[in-house]
């Protein structure tokens, strides 16, 4: 880990932080600029800024290089709760706080990292840091996920993804009282314009559908059960925001102030169901929903 130090120039004065920086430190690309200050690893007389932020003459700006990490992933043996697991795939129930695959500030600990340690060999369409990854849980959304042993599987795998013959249910506890107890939600998500670690409804964003079900109805909450058409990143998370609905413990998109003490959001991946890639065979598998998750539904069936 590395600092460089740099004293805002009259040349420099009134730009954008990623501009001026660019301009200074033009070793890097703006968009590495960019991460740099979007990861904290920037500051401004001692202040984090965003990009945006327009810089003053003789401010002093350190930019703190992180330490290089591996270009592929290292095996780590980290426990993992495996469900199935043959010659073609394997089936994982994740736990909170388990981050999917490496990327920049969790390069170790993910279950790529578990995965390389316990399984001989993954396919590699998904790259040195993503092999076998199918798809993805947020890293508080706990649950079912399949990965791909082989480059067949994860195309077969990947085919179904794509085609929507690949099920999968989700059970949820958010805020509020739906107003029916079923209905879709069809609004296109892309990056947030501002807040680029974040996702939003956007006009020209991509295809997102999310259908629910309600379960329950709880005082303040409801329980309800979602089916994903599509796959886009926080897509349930940030659909029942758009409607006012977002999940409890959602320190994203959910109340500044959350009522309870949660590690994450209350979102479980439940059901999973594809064709096995080699023999054909309809493959369903179940999760039970995560201890945390159950307490806070029985405290909430006291209160009714």
């Amino acid at each position: 880990m590395r600092k460089l130090h740099h004293v805002v120039a009259p040349e420099e004065a009134g730009k954008r932080l990623d501009v001026a920086l660019a301009l200074v430190f033009s070793e890097f690309t703006r968009s590495a600029i960019q991460r740099l200050i979007e990861e904290g690893n920037v500051t401004i007389e001692g202040r984090k800024e965003r990009s945006n932020y327009k810089v003053k003459l003789n401010q002093a700006m350190v930019v703190t290089l992180p330490a290089a990490v591996p270009s592929v992933a290292q095996p780590e043996d980290i426990p993992l709760c495996i469900v199935y697991e043959d010659g073609d795939l394997i089936v994982i129930d994740k736990s909170q706080g388990m981050v999917v695959h490496p990327a920049a500030g969790n390069y170790t600990g993910t279950l790529v990292n578990a995965l390389l340690y316990h399984v001989d060999d993954l396919s590699g369409i998904g790259g040195e840091q993503r092999p076998g990854i199918v798809h993805r849980l947020d890293k508080d959304t706990t649950g079912l996920l399949v990965v791909a042993k082989n480059d067949k599987s994860h195309v077969a795998l990947q085919q179904q993804l794509s085609t929507r013959t690949m099920k999968r249910e989700y059970v949820a506890l958010v805020h509020g009282a739906l107003k029916t107890d079923t209905g879709t939600v069809d609004a296109p998500i892309a990056r947030h314009p501002q807040r680029r670690k974040e996702m939003a409804i956007v006009k020209d964003g991509r295809l997102a559908i999310t259908h629910y079900t309600v379960e329950e109805r709880l005082i303040g909450y409801t329980v309800v059960c979602l089916q994903l058409e599509t796959g886009r990143t926080h897509q349930i998370r940030v659909h029942m925001a758009s409607i006012g609905h977002p999940v409890v413990g959602d320190a994203v998109y959910g109340p500044q102030k959350s009522p309870f003490a949660l590690p994450g959001q209350m979102l479980h991946a439940r059901k999973l169901g594809f064709l096995h890639p080699s023999s054909g065979e309809r493959m369903t598998f179940e999760s039970k929903v995560p201890q945390v998750f159950l307490e806070l539904l029985d405290k909430l069936r006291k209160k009714r």
